[in-house]
Order: structure tokens, then C-alpha cells, then sequence
């Protein structure tokens, strides 16, 4: 087998994992892990038992597989448009991770959670995600990633609460006293901006050497925040 016919088979063998790996992630979306077997999954993606064991090794490496992929495509999104100014690429990371949750409910939850159980392998992926997400916005924020101590638990906090609230709105659930419809993806944004830019505030109390960035210039002044976040639709 010559060079071009070696790549042009790894070029194949990619697709037809990127391939399982998709119609894995449609397959629990819907089902638990416990209730799909290896069987069911190589009936739905139409090959043969042996052919995912032979990309995964087994069920687990399948689904972690997944996982990882879903991760990545999380991070993708919420960390892409490195060149805008720093308020506008806070404000993308954020849109782009509630437009991720939005449109990959079961994904989300799966990273947030743990998925299955207390896996400590999808544990391990979630918090590589959070720390890169707190990194991300950091960056966005003060120009660099690396962060005193205090600045990062107060970012980590924040990061927590987001993941409660997206995990609220995406179940689309209210308690008996709650009137009116789900807030829009830009509003809730916008909301999450708001308690962004009010924790940024926190830590320059405590770490000076962390300000805050200026609020958004204009007549609105700070409920600029509250203007629609833009995004990818």
C-alpha cells in the first residue's frame, strides 16, 4: 500500500468513527446507557457488532468516546472568536454554551452530571471542560488565562450556578408559582452576562490586580448587558 493509499484509508477509518460516534450520540440522547446494548447500537448505526469494538474496545470506551466528542464540540463553541474585543468574546462564550445546551439537551446534561453514575472517567472529562470554560472566560476578561486563587473560585462559582440555571432552562421546568414562558436564549444571556460582569466587580475587591473591565460605554450604561447577546443562530 502506497503513502496516498495509507492516507486515503485513515481518511475512511475517521469517517466511520466520526460516524458511530454520531449515531451514538442520537442513540442516548433518547435511551440510558444500561438500556443499550452493544447489539442495539450496531443494529441502529447498521454494521457489525465487531466493528465498534474494534474503534472502542467495548461499550464504555464507546460512551466515553462520545462524551469526549460532545466536550469538545462544547468548548469549540463557546471558545471560538478569539479576535473580538474582550466584552464581545465573553459574550459569544456565553451564547455559544447556551446554544450548545440548547440544541444537545441530553450531551449537556451527560457532561454536567457525570453521566453515568459517579463514572469517574466522565467526572474527570466534565471538570476538564469546566476549567477550560473558566479559562476561556478569564480570558475574555482579563486578557489572560492564569488566575490567583481567589479569582478562580469565585469564576468556578459563577460557572456552577450557570450550569444549575442552563440545566433549569433546558428542562423546561417551573415550580407551581412560576408564571410565564422560558426565557429566549439571549435574554437568559444576557441575564448570565449581568451576573458575569457583577462577580468580576466581586473579585477586584478582593484581587486588585484582577479589575474588572469597564462597563459597556453608551447611554444605557450598564443595562447594555441586557441587550440581546449575538451569536450563532
Amino acid at each position: 500500500m502506497n503513502i496516498g493509499q495509507q492516507r486515503g484509508a485513515t481518511e475512511r477509518s475517521q469517517v466511520r468513527r466520526a460516524e458511530l460516534i454520531a449515531t451514538g450520540r442520537k442513540l442516548f440522547a433518547d435511551t440510558s446507557y444500561d438500556a443499550l446494548s452493544m447489539d442495539d447500537i450496531a443494529k441502529h448505526a447498521g454494521v457489525a457488532k465487531g466493528l465498534i469494538y474494534y474503534y472502542f474496545k467495548s461499550k464504555r470506551g464507546y460512551y466515553l468516546a462520545i462524551v469526549e466528542d460532545s466536550v469538545a464540540e462544547l468548548v469549540a463553541r463557546a471558545g471560538n472568536d478569539a479576535d473580538l474585543p474582550n466584552a464581545e468574546r465573553v459574550r459569544r462564550t456565553i451564547d455559544g454554551y447556551l446554544h450548545y445546551a440548547e440544541h444537545h439537551r441530553a450531551a449537556y446534561r451527560t457532561i454536567v452530571t457525570g453521566g453515568v453514575g459517579s463514572d469517574a472517567e466522565v467526572l474527570a472529562i466534565r471538570d476538564a471542560v469546566r476549567e477550560e470554560l473558566v479559562a476561556t472566560i478569564a480570558e475574555g476578561a482579563y486578557g489572560h488565562r492564569a488566575l490567583p486563587q481567589v479569582a478562580r473560585l469565585a469564576l468556578v462559582g459563577w460557572l456552577s450556578s450557570v450550569e444549575g440555571i442552563t440545566l433549569e432552562w433546558i428542562g423546561g421546568l417551573g415550580g407551581a408559582d412560576v408564571v410565564g414562558q422560558q426565557p429566549e436564549r439571549a435574554e437568559l444571556g444576557a441575564l448570565l452576562v449581568r451576573q458575569l460582569r457583577a462577580t468580576l466587580t466581586v473579585i477586584e475587591e478582593f484581587v486588585p490586580e484582577c479589575p474588572a473591565p469597564p462597563a459597556p460605554e453608551g447611554p444605557f450604561g450598564q443595562r447594555d448587558d441586557l441587550a440581546p447577546v449575538t451569536g450563532s443562530p
